[in-house]
């Protein structure tokens, strides 16, 4: 009888420390996750040292492109810097040389400063 497995390429990708990314370090020829991770561990166990490792089968990983990224724009984020309130300046000089009065009013003369106009 002529059984032939499937076996699938899992890619390895490896964390040397806490504050480090994810590397990928090799690939694995396996036929199921479990013995994926387990030849993961067999080869890189004995070369280095590591906090985290990743096995994934390779068509599982999915890609977007530069040519893929045209659609999608970057956000407008104005609200993050100060070039939208410059109009807050000339807004608090008229106000300043154009008093209101409490009920909204304009007020006589005057500025809130307590300087008469001329």
């Amino acid at each position: 009888m002529d059984e032939r497995l499937d076996f699938d390429v899992y890619e390895v990708f490896a964390q040397s420390d806490s504050l480090s990314p994810h590397v990928h370090v090799f690939n694995v020829l396996a036929s199921s996750p479990d013995m994926a991770m387990a030849l993961a561990e067999e080869n890189f166990f004995r070369r280095a040292e590591f906090v985290s490792l990743w096995v994934v089968r390779r068509d599982q990983i999915h890609q977007i492109g530069f040519h893929d990224r045209e659609g999608f724009q970057k956000t407008p984020k104005a609200y993050r810097t100060t070039d939208d309130y410059k109009y807050l300046r000339d807004k608090w000089r008229y106000y300043r040389d154009h008093p209101m009065n409490p009920d909204g009013s304009p007020a006589a003369g005057g500025t809130v400063d307590g300087t008469m106009d001329d």
